[in-house]
């Protein structure tokens, strides 16, 4: 007997339509990755379909066939680029066609992740065993798989503050601390560790930017300096920054001589670590990131050189307690139960800022099982090997000049043609990397070091072939003479 109430749903009136739809949708995928060479690495969206992203709300259904073809027209072809083996620009992985299925199935499942007792839990609690080990910290440590190495940073830092300042900051806001504090990193630094910095409240002008040395490392006299400088003023250091793998050439600051310098001034150190933190599972590279295991807190991310599809950051933390005190808030609707679903000794949400979370544990957790952690050190390597190899093509070409020295699989260099001054040279290079996006056949981006405009290669991208960096150098020499030429 009907009780008048109306029951809808949004599960399928159809199952098997929606599975042929959904089995097309695979093929398309896997097509999509497989085919991914013989496209261009990016072309831009025709004015005609960027105008079909106006229309207005949709009120009455289209129905999944029509939605799914108008991503298949209008979207699937217009990407960004950087599934391409001749992709290398700012520093992204390339993702997986077993990853991209750990991402439907976590959202096939779909687990809140901020805590209760369920599977999930121990998925990632074992993938942040499994980046301890990475790292080199124990696995009494502390973790939480957030979005990624901006927010990996944010955490870090927010629990180096927490144990630092004689004030509950939490309680009392940093208006409350008796002496500012400060933050120190080399100006190498990644822009989101001062967006960290603004976003705890002390001013982008609390975080000093150490000057570095000729191979691009933080300058371990300059940042004595100033670390007394700011203790003779009045103001309380709080940490270090140790970058593993800086975003404009991939140096790596002395992360031993930092540990040592954190431990004798009783600093928090931290290491950004989300380029190359996990080059310490390559045997050959690992030497670089050497005091990387005496650090507070590391940042990574598994949506770089792990390949693993966006978003997928971790943060590591030594001391659970402190991680846990920087950010546990726990009102009565979010009381742990002793039995039952809201059981469970720690919650996520009690050590980050987020209550609502993704499974993106899940791809993490398959993908290591698929591949192994010795096969992504081979591939950390050869992107090293590979790195190394263009250096040589450049070097090899009279026209081409490289800018840094390449310490990991960052490559930056210009083309110099028969020379010029330096705004001539910067104005040359700019328009020739528009030249190479708009021509399609590569990708690289850009920096600026010591004034000077460069092209720059990450390469961070497990289908990249050696004749790639030969077409890379070509199109550079090709276009740059045309534009000489003009």
């Amino acid at each position: 007997m009907s009780d008048g109430l109306t029951q809808e749903t949004l599960d399928p009136e159809d199952w098997s339509q929606l599975r042929q739809l959904a089995h097309r949708a695979v093929d398309d995928a896997l097509e999509y990755l497989q085919q991914t060479r013989q496209r261009p690495v990016w072309q831009p969206t025709p004015e005609d379909v960027a105008a079909k992203f106006h229309a207005p709300l949709p009120q009455l259904p289209q129905g999944a066939e029509r939605a799914y073809q108008d991503f298949h027209d209008w979207v699937m072809p217009f990407q960004m680029g950087n599934t391409h083996p001749r992709f290398w620009g700012w520093y992204m992985g390339n993702g997986t066609a077993f990853g991209a299925l750990g991402d439907f199935l976590a959202a096939t499942v779909n687990p809140n992740m901020g805590g209760g007792n369920h599977v999930g839990n121990l998925v990632e609690n074992q993938v942040l065993d499994w980046c301890k080990e990475i790292v080199g910290l124990p696995l009494a440590s502390s973790g939480l798989l957030v979005s990624g190495g901006s927010m990996a940073n944010l955490v870090a830092l927010a629990v180096a503050r927490s144990v630092t300042g004689a004030t509950d900051v939490r309680s009392e806001g940093v208006a409350a601390l008796p002496r500012p504090l400060t933050f120190y990193a080399s100006s190498e630094v990644h822009s989101c560790m001062q967006k960290a910095v603004e976003l705890l409240g002390h001013g982008a002008k609390s975080l000093r930017k150490i000057s570095i040395d000729d191979r691009y490392r933080i300058d371990m006299a300059a940042l004595a300096a100033a670390v007394a400088a700011d203790r003779a003023a009045g103001l309380q250091p709080c940490a270090v920054v140790g970058t593993a793998g800086t975003i404009n050439t991939g140096s790596v600051d002395d992360l031993a001589a930092l540990a040592a310098f954190c431990a004798r001034e009783h600093l928090w150190f931290h290491v950004d670590g989300a380029i190359g933190a996990v080059a310490a599972l390559a045997p050959a590279h690992r030497h670089l990131l050497r005091g990387m295991e005496s650090a507070d807190s590391v940042a990574l991310d598994l949506h770089k050189w792990l390949h693993l599809p966006f978003e997928a950051g971790c943060v590591v933390v030594r001391d659970r307690k402190a991680h846990r005190a920087a950010f546990s808030l726990t009102p009565e609707y979010l009381a742990h139960a002793q039995r039952g679903l809201a059981s469970g000794a720690d919650w996520f949400s009690e050590y980050g800022v987020q209550l609502s979370r993704g499974f993106r544990a899940l791809k993490v957790w398959l993908s290591f099982k698929e591949h192994g952690l010795q096969k992504y050190g081979r591939l950390i390597e050869q992107n090293v090997a590979q790195a190394q190899r263009l250096a040589e093509l450049v070097r090899a070409a009279p026209e081409l000049e490289l800018m840094a020295p390449v310490v990991l699989n960052i490559v930056c260099f210009r083309f110099r043609g028969n020379g010029g001054s330096q705004p001539q040279l910067n104005a040359l290079n700019e328009e020739l990397l528009i030249r190479l996006h708009e021509g399609g056949m590569v990708a690289p981006s850009y920096t600026t070091l010591a004034g000077s405009y460069c092209l720059r290669a990450a390469i961070v991208n497990h289908r990249t072939r050696t004749e790639d960096l030969g077409i890379l150098v070509d199109e550079v020499l090709r276009t740059g003479r045309g534009l000489s030429r003009a």
